[in-house]
């Protein structure tokens, strides 16, 4: 969209308290001819008072980029629950789930009541409605400040993290106020942000928080100028005292097996020196990664990153494709003693800014069903009790999160939770540069509208009464801790007469029974088959 339009946008958006101001002053000259004048001067001053009020509070994004206008968006918010009521009763229900799931991120950020009258909004008897079952002898738990350890033993740096934390989103994609947010929530909270691959910018450095440092195919921040991976400039970025984590990124769940584009109209100096990459050339992210082809190059490539890092954890990230190349992965482990210090699994679910439709629709596997395999495989290998796996997509209330965890995972990750609590409306409007809360757009004068103070606290609290809520299902299951959680705590419908436990659907199988070589040996998963046809040295399929 050229300059003339955005010139446009912006006009249009004040054009509203503009004319209330006009308006004020055509009708105080207008008083000298009649007094009927006073009726739109009062009009007209009440409503500039509530646009200087709107472009001067800190704690509504869409009132200080659309004054007075803005307000309009808070009335149909107030008539909802009639309309989603009168939806729901003529059967054209439009996903409530999602937007209860909004409404809790938006009362926890706030840190206002989350509590609901007359139950459940859910249709208990449908197939796919699932509950975690609770204890007569519940537990109280006063402490969720709940941290994870990650470090194999290779490496030198463990990092107790948060069982909850920022899931990849970078400077670029999301505003410089929005990442200041994040990153200063981050570390009042004492949780991690991951950087998403446009690497550390000026903003992560100056919130202070956390890190999980994100190298993607392109490597910014640690490249040369060919886009290559650069070690020297990788150990100095590695050496920063809040990078806790480094994650190589094989693919995001979004768009899996896609490269990407940054055109030069939108790199920024303040981008430009992030990525280490030139003004005025497309930044290119290919879809593959140049420094390795195979899985002993991969397994290579993260025991450089370890030693780079100073034995800070290393591990990647990836949403399963192939069944078959992440056994090929884990049989490269086996093959050369490096093992990754964790794995993050991204459910084809997670979002993006922007992706082709097949893509976010079509292409990737869903995150319950990709955690399941990793974790089953590397306990097959006899690997898991090394490794961490962290899990992200769509992870965003307490019941997400002991899902993923009875499942396999060890800790979560969200991006589009607190994109929510740094208050994103869900106007998908991330790839225009028009983001009408200045959370996905590099606008001046757009992202001006989100407050970083304001928002930050919000950050934090929506953390913070999280993993509270976690806290309390935890002890209703009669539990001590999240991890606690295993397959049979969660039930699912199958249909209205039918359920099964997540034992049935989802079990753990036995530690080390991928080496076991006996054929005569049950396979209902197919593990073993796939097993059999994978090698450490090359992703293609070795037939057998």
């Amino acid at each position: 969209m050229d300059a003339a339009s955005d010139n446009t946008r912006d006009v249009m958006r004040y054009a509203t308290f503009a004319g209330m101001i006009v308006l004020s002053l055509v009708s105080l000259i207008g008083l000298f001819w009649n007094a009927w004048f006073l009726i739109p001067l009062a009009i007209g001053l009440w409503l500039s008072a509530v646009g200087v009020y709107d472009v001067t509070q800190r704690s509504h994004s869409i009132l200080r980029n659309y004054p007075i206008l803005g307000h309009m968006r808070f009335l149909f918010e107030g008539i909802r629950p009639e309309i989603r009521q009168y939806l729901i009763e003529s059967d054209q229900d439009e996903e409530p789930f999602s937007r209860e799931k909004r409404s809790i991120i938006y009362q926890r950020a706030k840190g206002v009541e989350d509590k609901r009258p007359f139950g459940t909004r859910h249709r208990v008897y449908d197939a796919g409605y699932e509950w975690i079952t609770h204890s007569v002898v519940p537990n109280h738990i006063e402490n969720h400040d709940f941290r994870i350890r990650i470090g194999g033993p290779a490496c030198l740096q463990p990092y107790d993290c948060s069982l909850y934390n920022i899931s990849a989103m970078s400077f670029g994609a999301l505003s410089a106020n929005a990442i200041l947010a994040l990153n200063k929530g981050a570390r009042k909270g004492n949780f991690c942000h991951d950087t998403g691959e446009g690497s550390i910018s000026r903003y992560h450095r100056e919130g202070g928080g956390d890190l999980i440092w994100e190298l993607g195919s392109g490597y910014f921040g640690a490249r040369t100028e060919d886009g290559r991976f650069d070690p020297v400039r990788f150990r100095d970025q590695a050496a920063d005292p809040q990078v806790k984590l480094i994650e190589l990124k094989l693919s995001q769940g979004a768009k899996p097996g896609h490269g990407g584009m940054l055109p030069a109209a939108k790199i920024s100096p303040e981008i430009a020196e992030a990525r280490g990459v030139p003004m005025g050339v497309d930044c290119i992210s290919p879809a593959s990664h140049p420094e390795f082809s195979t899985p002993l190059g991969l397994m290579e490539f993260i025991g450089k990153l370890r030693d780079g890092a100073g034995g800070k954890p290393v591990g990647f990230k990836l949403c399963i494709g192939h069944r078959r190349e992440f056994m090929c992965i884990v049989k490269a482990m086996l093959k050369t003693g490096i093992v990754p210090d964790f794995i993050v699994i991204d459910g084809k679910e997670g979002g993006t800014g922007a992706a082709p439709l097949e893509f976010a629709n079509h292409m990737g596997m869903p995150l319950v069903e990709g955690l399941t395999f990793a974790h089953n495989t590397l306990r097959g290998a006899g690997l898991r009790d090394q490794i961490k796996i962290g899990a992200s997509g769509k992870i965003v209330t307490a019941f997400d999160i002991a899902k993923i965890l009875a499942l396999g995972a060890d800790w979560a990750n969200s991006a589009r939770g607190f994109m929510f609590s740094l208050g994103c409306i869900h106007a998908q409007a991330c790839h225009t540069n028009h983001c009408p809360v200045g959370v996905a757009t590099q606008d001046k004068l757009r992202q001006r509208a989100l407050d970083v103070g304001d928002k930050s606290e919000r950050v934090y609290r929506f953390h913070k009464n999280t993993l509270k809520a976690v806290a309390e299902l935890t002890g209703a299951a009669g539990l001590k801790h999240p991890t606690e959680f295993l397959p049979h705590h969660l039930i699912m419908r199958e249909s209205d007469r039918d359920m099964v436990t997540g034992e049935e659907v989802y079990p753990y199988l036995p530690t080390g029974f991928l080496l076991n070589d006996d054929p005569n040996e049950r396979d209902p998963f197919g593990y073993r088959m796939r097993w059999a046809r994978s090698r450490a040295e090359s992703f293609a399929p070795f037939n057998v």
